[in-house]
């Protein structure tokens, strides 16, 4: 039941939502962020756990306020992906001022491929949007299967529809097809801040220890990809900001596990500073570091 009207709230917010003005839609995402920041449920209090440990002097006052903002950023974002599809293409080439962007025109001039790794900051959808829009660029991502399958399908033609190849995270070969992308000179694009495999690498993160994918790191290896980590966030305006961060080198020397450590502390001590500067739009809901997640049962 729960998944079934899971699905039926996307449906109607992909329909309904788009149709809406852009102000009442600001509007009713505020209103609803702060309804739900309000009733204090447990993702709220997960944001504002992990906020903790991104702003560690911050106090009870501070951290509310850091979590409503947070509610608000995380609202905007889902506001903006219903809207999205409904978009112009003069609205989307306009919605992202990006920095650093010379990393990315750059590397895929140069026919070698690149990877951009993200954290759950901003919204990245409008991000990939941007890129097919204003560079030309159609690129390659992963998502994670949703129950029910049809919500999963909904996300998945809804990403296809805005320029983007969009491969299940399980049930098939997606590392494999990533690789021949890369290899053919082409852009991939992974949300890479929380893992969601038991092959994680372990890395120091605001202080303590968590776990990160390290299927960037390993593409990057293994094609010769450029791996460039991205920060995005929202201001005052209309518009999101971004940073496209100097490129992640390979490691001369060192075992693979080795170099895919150290390249994946590099990149979650880029995610850092972008979250550092940028507490309230990182959209973390969810256990992240190994101190918080619960036990695994023991067989």
């Amino acid at each position: 039941m729960n998944e079934r009207l899971s699905d039926a709230l996307y449906g109607l917010g992909w329909s309904t939502v788009k149709k809406l003005p852009e102000p009442v839609a600001v509007r009713l995402g505020q209103t609803l962020a702060d309804t739900v920041w309000k009733r204090r449920g447990k993702g709220v209090l997960r944001l504002e756990a992990n906020l903790a440990r991104v702003v560690p002097d911050a106090g009870p006052e501070r951290l509310a306020e850091l979590s409503r903002a947070g509610m608000r950023s995380y609202l905007r974002y889902w506001m903006e992906s219903f809207r999205l599809p409904a978009w112009s293409e003069t609205r989307i080439k306009e919605g992202f001022e990006p920095e650093g962007l010379h990393h990315l025109t750059d590397g895929l001039a140069a026919g070698k491929g690149v990877i951009l790794a993200l954290p759950h900051l901003g919204n990245w959808d409008l991000a990939g949007a941007w890129v097919t829009r204003n560079l030309g660029v159609p690129f390659t991502t992963v998502a994670e299967r949703l129950k029910p399958e049809t919500l999963y399908d909904r996300f998945v033609a809804y990403r296809e529809g805005l320029g983007m190849e969009v491969l299940p995270h399980t049930g098939g070969s997606a590392f494999g097809t990533l690789a021949r992308r890369l290899r053919a000179g082409g852009l991939v694009c992974l949300v890479a801040d929380r893992d969601l495999s038991a092959s994680g690498v372990e890395v120091k993160f605001f202080g303590d220890t968590a776990r990160m994918p390290a299927g960037p790191a390993i593409l990057a290896q293994q094609t010769g990809a450029l791996l460039l980590p991205v920060t995005l966030w929202f201001d005052a305006t209309p518009v999101m900001k971004g940073r496209v961060h100097p490129p992640v080198e390979v490691p001369e020397t060192g075992t693979r596990a080795e170099k895919t450590s150290l390249m994946t502390q590099a990149l979650a001590d880029a995610f850092a500073e972008g979250i550092a500067d940028h507490p309230e739009d990182w959209h973390m809901l969810q256990r992240l570091w190994l101190a918080d997640l619960e036990p695994r049962e023991q067989s």
